[in-house]
């Protein structure tokens, strides 16, 4: 049995030949396989919205910024996603939070207080 990794190996690889359905699939396996895996969650999100799912590729959008606040990546896409969306409250909410980490501040706390 494949690992969440292997999923998300042989899935990059679909996305690099432009297959972004079966990438999906294999993205969203790893999910299955590892609900904490960041970049399984963020990576079915981009698929998702490069393939014009908009709708569903917000909850993994969301995932992947619950799973880890402070990644400057995770924020830029959710952005960039409600902006094609249409929702531009939170796209600039997003967009505050990106810029928040790129200038060395910080979203959440890392680990216990």
């Amino acid at each position: 049995m494949p690992s969440a990794q292997d999923l998300i190996d042989e899935a990059s690889g679909c996305v690099a030949l432009g297959d972004l359905a079966a990438a999906a699939l294999l993205y969203r396996e790893a999910t299955r396989l590892d609900p904490q895996n960041f970049d399984a969650w963020h990576s079915l999100g981009m698929a998702l919205m490069r393939d014009g799912q908009h709708q569903a590729a917000l909850g993994p959008a969301l995932m992947a910024t619950d799973l880890r606040p402070n990644d400057l990546l995770a924020w830029t896409a959710l952005s960039q996603l409600h902006v094609r969306m249409g929702h531009i409250a939170e796209a600039e909410t997003a967009k505050a939070n990106a810029r928040i980490l790129s200038l060395g501040g910080k979203i959440a706390r890392d680990g216990p207080p």
